[in-house]
């Protein structure tokens, strides 16, 4: 019964989120992403928590690969805020 009602609160996110992006105008998505970037990086602490606890073979190589992933989306997401505000600097001669 309890995979059932997390599988729907699974699903329920999944279409909320879809719903919500789908609605957000252009020009705030880097706003957005930049928030996004900031709980992937609680997400990075957390998986380094994870991973750190030396309990089971497979909590320490799911917290490996979390840390692994959530900092390449910490990372990308800089970049490309980095690379949208530049767009907006004045250049110099």
């Amino acid at each position: 019964m309890e995979a059932v009602f997390l599988t729907f609160i699974l699903m329920l996110a999944i279409f909320l989120g879809f719903e919500l992006i789908n609605k957000v105008p252009a020009t705030l998505h880097t706003p957005l992403m930049s928030g996004a970037n900031a709980i992937s990086g609680i997400t990075v602490v957390g998986a380094i928590g994870l991973a750190g606890t030396g309990q089971q073979d497979l909590s320490n190589w799911l917290g490996a690969a979390a840390v692994a992933l959530a900092s390449i989306n910490v990372i990308g997401g800089y970049m490309v805020t980095d690379r949208m505000l530049a767009m907006f600097k004045k250049r110099g001669k």
